[in-house]
């Protein structure tokens, strides 16, 4: 099937100095098939629509969520795998900036029951040996929140500025943030997803200020939206455990870096929250962590995405880490870091 599409993906897209065994892997595979992959807004994407698609676009529910992938492993692995149960409509994987992937990626079918077999056969497959992967039903989101806002910003001075930055946004609704004291937290509903998608990207990259203040972004998840406006969420049965008491997701991803000083021992932090999955039978986390830069100070900027296999989808965000003598290794200064704020997001605060 693949032996039919055409074009080949330039190598000038990825760094050369990192992974290169298996990016020349891909890059045979994509000269072998003539298979064609477009990178734009962070992910490397295959179809939508595939070479001679003819017809509408598969209905709702025929894409699959892909978590917990080596950062290693590239399409030449994944689109045959996934192509093997039916033939894909598109393959979509996030990438970094240095040419690894995100640990994440989406497979939409031309149908459910492709999405079903996919579930069935390959969530908890070993796409290496030791590396289980997750998949699970992807849903297509269309809201965002935007918290941090002043709270004196009113929708009719909101609404044209966001329609400016973000094309395709349908309608915004301003709440108190249940996060930050005197601010506000703005509901921002998309005509689509890949419309949400592009705002969101272009929201969070950089440092972006709107109406002069620090602001934060993510996927509006359905437990925020029971929380902002007080009701249950109809076919939802809750994505927390009961035992848990939700605390907020934001958890100030973003901000100032955390002091390492303040955080318990090596490795306590990270036990407390997998104890707490277990407890909660949410499975094992799984940490990916990279430095990005450091600033004069010191100050290490990590990207970090986190994977709970029963969790909706994973946590990705950047976090600062101040140095300190503690002897911890940065890489696990910041897992205790994220950790700790991802009990906050659970509703077990460390004690």
């Amino acid at each position: 099937m693949a032996g039919a599409l055409q074009t080949q993906v330039p190598s000038q897209m990825w760094s050369e100095k990192i992974n290169r065994a298996n990016k020349a892997a891909l890059l045979t595979w994509v000269r072998e098939t003539g298979i064609q992959l477009v990178q734009i807004n962070g992910q490397r994407k295959y179809g939508g629509p595939p070479p001679g698609w003819a017809g509408c676009a598969p209905p709702s529910g025929s894409e699959v969520f892909i978590g917990k992938i080596p950062q290693d492993i590239y399409e030449d692995k994944l689109i045959p795998l996934f192509q093997s149960i039916g033939r894909l409509y598109e393959f979509r994987l996030m990438m970094t900036f240095s040419g690894l992937n995100r640990g994440f990626a989406y497979a939409k079918y031309m149908n459910r029951r492709h999405v079903q077999e996919a579930i069935a056969l390959f969530n908890n497959f070993e796409i290496q040996s030791g590396s289980p992967i997750l998949v699970c039903r992807s849903t297509d989101k269309c809201e965002l929140y935007i918290d941090g806002l002043a709270p004196l910003l009113k929708e009719c001075h909101l609404l044209p500025m966001l329609q400016e930055l973000t094309p395709g946004l349908l309608n915004i609704s301003l709440h108190p943030s249940p996060f930050r004291k005197q601010r506000q937290l703005a509901e921002a509903k998309y005509i689509s997803h890949q419309a949400a998608a592009v705002a969101k990207k272009n929201l969070v990259e950089g440092s972006l200020c709107l109406c002069g203040d620090q602001i934060e972004v993510d996927w509006l998840k359905p437990i925020i939206k029971q929380e902002l406006h007080n009701v249950s969420v109809p076919g939802d049965p809750g994505i927390l455990p009961s035992s848990c008491n939700y605390r907020g997701v934001l958890c100030q991803v973003s901000s100032g870096p955390v002091d390492c000083h303040m955080l318990p021992a090596k490795g306590s932090v990270l036990d407390y929250l997998k104890l707490q999955c277990e407890q909660h039978q949410l499975g094992p986390p799984v940490f990916f962590t990279k430095c990005v830069q450091r600033n004069p100070e010191g100050h290490l900027q990590f990207w970090y995405q986190v994977a709970i296999p029963k969790y909706p989808s994973p946590f990705s965000g950047f976090i600062w880490i101040k140095p300190d003598p503690s002897g911890l290794e940065d890489h696990e200064k910041a897992k205790n870091a994220v950790a700790l704020r991802l009990l906050e997001v659970l509703g077990c605060p460390v004690v």
